[in-house]
């Protein structure tokens, strides 16, 4: 049984030039309507370039551009501080140029201090965008050009300074003076920017010193540990040493005060009686007698009374019982 060959052809459709150019236009159409809208976040401003020519800037919230490559926007983060790290990298960086190659960090932190030492120094800078176009259209790469400044500013900082400077208490003097720094070269190369801070992180010696290093440290630290024990007892010993001089200088006055007192008191007492003995000498003296033995007679245990006729008093004195009674 043979088929005719007609038999075998299947039915086929034809796709009109009119159906595919309707097609092409709704696909067109609809890539417009997608693409002419976008949407700018909180903390960034959106620059609106018009074939690749600065247009204007646009807030934050939903805008509308001109498709098909027209018009193109990029976003920049001009409330958000942003972040460089030198000589280590933490994760999750905010800013294209955060952290460098991990190759590139000892060539970083090693850094020439002023007495011709090494030291190894780590540092972050912290920074905001000011001015957007600035930013984007006055320097070429602006987080490189950024990392260069701070590089260089920072071995002009640290070359000004000794190593122990560097290591020890220059750390704040050194993070003030390459902040300012580096804000006026940013300010110089007009590139939109301002520096909020700059903060030293592990600044060490070289690998093979830092043993001896670590030894000085110890050594400068107990050094100061002695001399604040030294000046506590400083200050707990003069203290009460003027205090101690300050009260017998006050006894010493007071006692001084009162034999004054009392010798111009003896003296009036004096000059009172001599008074009286130029006016009666019999009577001031017999009177002078019988007060001292008045005063003298009850101090005395055993009393013996004698008239003028008495040879001998030996005979009455008892002088067994008498030493008896001293004892």
């Amino acid at each position: 049984m043979t088929m005719d060959k007609r038999e075998l052809d299947l039915p086929v459709t034809e796709i009109s030039p009119r159906l595919i150019g309707v097609a092409i236009v709704v696909v067109v159409l609809m890539y417009g309507a997608f693409s002419s809208f976008y949407t700018v976040s909180a903390e960034s401003v959106g620059i609106v370039q018009r074939f690749g020519h600065y247009h204007y800037v646009v807030d934050p919230g939903l805008h509308f551009k001109i498709p098909f490559g027209v018009d193109s926007v990029v976003e920049v983060p001009i409330k958000r501080q942003l972040k460089e790290e030198f000589g280590f990298g933490t994760p999750g960086a905010t800013f294209a140029g955060q952290i460098a190659s991990p190759r590139e960090w000892k060539l970083e932190t090693t850094i020439v201090t002023g007495d011709l030492n090494t030291a190894l120094v780590e540092w972050v800078i912290q920074f905001r965008i000011e001015s957007a176009f600035d930013f984007l259209f006055k320097v070429r790469d602006p987080g490189a050009a950024l990392r260069d400044i701070s590089e260089s500013v920072m071995r002009e900082v640290v070359g000004d300074r000794t190593v122990d400077e560097v290591l020890t208490i220059g750390r704040q003097d050194i993070e003030t003076s390459a902040q300012v720094k580096m804000q006026e070269v940013t300010n110089l190369y007009e590139m939109g920017l301002r520096i909020d801070q700059v903060q030293l992180k592990n600044v060490n010696p070289p690998n093979p010193v830092q043993a001896s290093f670590d030894e000085v440290n110890e050594a400068q630290q107990e050094r100061e540990r002695m001399i604040n024990v030294a000046r506590g007892e400083y200050n707990k010993a003069v203290p009460r040493a003027k205090g101690t001089a300050s009260q017998k200088i006050q006894s010493s006055e007071g006692y001084a005060i009162q034999r004054v007192n009392e010798a111009e008191g003896d003296l009036s007492k004096f000059n009172a009686l001599l008074e009286e003995y130029i006016k009666a000498p019999a009577v001031t003296k017999r009177r002078l007698y019988l007060e001292t033995m008045a005063e003298v007679l009850p101090k005395v245990t055993n009393k013996v009374v004698l008239d003028d006729k008495a040879a001998s008093i030996l005979p009455l004195l008892q002088l067994n019982k008498i030493k008896g009674d001293l004892k």
